[in-house]
């Protein structure tokens, strides 16, 4: 039998394709990736502003795809009947990125209650439009992490299902493992990431994701530097290492994780470069579709 290993298609389930910072360059970003095998990218559309230029993205590209939220951060124009509307679209596989950040609150200490009443407040009800849609949440916790757990278990036990992106490695934030996955991306390359290194290992293997938040949190040995979807496959050798656990068997374990969660994606039947790079894909795309 002919080893595949080094053709297994990967998924970055959180890049922000729509930054001003592949604004030259968009077409050879995704080309670069497609080289690597990165097969299949998703954009959290985060921000209501350039909403507009994730959907035009994932229109003309066949292996883009894209998420419909407001983060945190950027709540000025957030509209929940925009989201739905733009959640309708045939490439909208989620909702999100959406969910709380108090890493930078006000300096005025009595502006912190409205403060985080208003994350949550646009928290819920994204959380709520996911439930209504049957659509999985992309959420984003920094600094927040209790809270954002007693908003998301009460959601979780009616069904609410999602992944939480950049995952912080608080412990608590496992007990949500029945319905949530776990994105794992650069951070887990850095020299300080002990905390998540520790972790890593209680997450259920069927609940891990790839992810690179490019450009931002870019893998060893390349940080300080714009990150890409094309450096995937260095943060998949490194969760292989730390689970111990054989990078194709990972590889074909967390491509089942991505499909089972995000039920709009469709895998390409040729989303590389090669005649037999697309015989793999579609080999493994008929095997996933038998497994879930």
């Amino acid at each position: 039998m002919q080893n595949h290993t080094q053709h297994l298609v990967m998924i970055d389930t959180h890049c922000h394709l729509d930054s001003s910072d592949y604004m030259q360059d968009l077409s050879s970003v995704i080309e670069s990736a497609r080289t690597k095998n990165v097969a299949q990218i998703i954009i959290p559309a985060a921000d209501m502003r350039t909403l507009s230029r994730a959907q035009e993205i994932a229109s003309k590209y066949e292996n883009i795809y894209f998420a419909t939220g407001a983060h945190p951060y950027d709540l000025e124009y957030f509209d929940k009947e925009l989201l739905r509307v733009s959640a309708q679209h045939p490439k909208c596989v989620a909702i999100g990125e959406c969910g709380l950040d108090y890493y930078r609150l006000p300096e005025n200490s009595e502006e912190i209650p409205a403060f985080k009443a208003r994350q949550k407040e646009a928290f819920i009800a994204q959380i709520e439009l996911a439930l209504e849609l049957k659509l999985p949440l992309i959420v984003h916790i920094r600094e927040a992490s209790n809270d954002a757990f007693e908003i998301l278990k009460p959601y979780a036990e009616k069904g609410l299902r999602g992944v939480l992106h950049c995952f912080n490695a608080d412990k608590i934030l496992l007990n949500l493992s029945e319905n949530f996955y776990y994105g794992i991306g650069g951070v887990s390359t850095f020299k300080n990431a002990r905390r998540l290194i520790e972790v890593l290992p209680l997450i259920p293997k069927n609940r891990i994701l790839f992810e690179t938040d490019a450009p931002y949190l870019t893998p060893h040995p390349f940080r300080g530097t714009r990150n890409e979807p094309s450096y995937i496959p260095l943060i998949a050798q490194k969760i292989s290492e730390v689970l111990e656990m054989p990078l194709d068997s990972l590889q074909a374990q967390v491509l089942q994780n991505t499909y089972a969660l995000f039920g709009k994606l469709q895998p390409l039947k040729s989303p590389l470069n090669n005649a037999q790079d697309s015989e793999v894909c579609m080999e493994s795309s008929a095997n996933l579709a038998g497994a879930l």
